[in-house]
């Protein structure tokens, strides 16, 4: 358990990661996971934190986009039903911390990248009849099961693998998205802790997490007010894609070369 000043610096953190993060639709598990691997050394607790620190954020999240009429129950089902099951399996699988932390370098990288590839979606011209295509049932059920997998393994929401994905392909509005993204992020949390406790690796220090989860809630529900009332935020989300990306690089670096960067 970090002392008290270590704690308050942490929670500041927490709560500009998840206002930056909830104002592009994500929880921010991956900046928690990146954050605490600093401080704390065992990294099963860590992925609980950062899971239920997700749940936090992104519970707000779904609420406010549910409210402003952002959701869609049947676009969103097929990509639940698929994902959840995954997660689960996929959070019972015990990896070594050299491991665990390479896949989760590796699966950073890749969403800092495509998140960074959405500029390219602000200036593409839209496909008539494009989104109705690419969201057929088969499609969101191999999104729904990947994004699932690989969001239970490494402790994160699968959010920020699916959007950037889904925004690519113009799958819908960027605020649809978003909203789809918070409850896609929220059920694959709730899925995750349900597989680490069956797995044997739940971690829960209340001492550590109520501070943490108050200050995930103030920041998510600054970002996800923010998000709202932007109406282009494909720079919002490249600039997080960048920190994403430097995330996951440094983790790969870090634990196959022993590269500090």
């Amino acid at each position: 358990m970090p002392d008290i000043h270590t704690v308050f610096l942490i929670c500041i953190g927490f709560f500009i990661i998840a206002a930056l993060y909830s104002s592009a639709g994500f929880g921010g598990g991956s900046s928690y996971l990146a954050l605490l691997s600093l401080f704390i050394g065992d990294f099963s607790a860590i992925k609980t934190a950062a899971l239920f620190c997700n749940l936090v954020v992104v519970a707000g999240s779904s609420y406010l986009f549910m409210k402003n009429g952002y959701f869609d129950k049947k676009k969103f089902l097929p990509l639940a039903i698929c994902s959840i099951p995954a997660a689960f399996v996929a959070a019972t699988i015990h990896l070594s911390q050299k491991s665990f932390f390479i896949c989760l370098g590796s699966v950073l990288t890749l969403s800092g990248l495509l998140l960074i590839m959405q500029l390219y979606t602000q200036t593409r011209p839209a496909e008539p009849g494009l989104g109705n295509r690419v969201s057929s049932l088969p499609v969101n059920a191999v999104l729904g099961a990947a994004a699932g997998f690989l969001s239970g393994l490494v402790g994160i929401g699968g959010g920020i693998l699916l959007s950037p994905v889904l925004n690519l392909m113009s799958w819908d509005t960027p605020k649809k998205i978003a909203a789809l993204a918070s409850f896609f992020i929220l059920v694959n949390s709730i899925a995750g802790l349900a597989g680490q406790a069956s797995g044997g690796t739940f971690t829960f220090n209340i001492q550590l997490m109520l501070p943490l989860l108050t200050a995930v809630f103030l920041g998510g529900q600054v970002g996800t007010r923010l998000s709202l009332k932007i109406v282009r935020p494909g720079l919002l989300k490249a600039l997080t894609g960048v920190l994403v990306a430097y995330i996951g690089v440094k983790l790969v670096l870090k634990y196959t070369n022993g590269i500090d960067v």
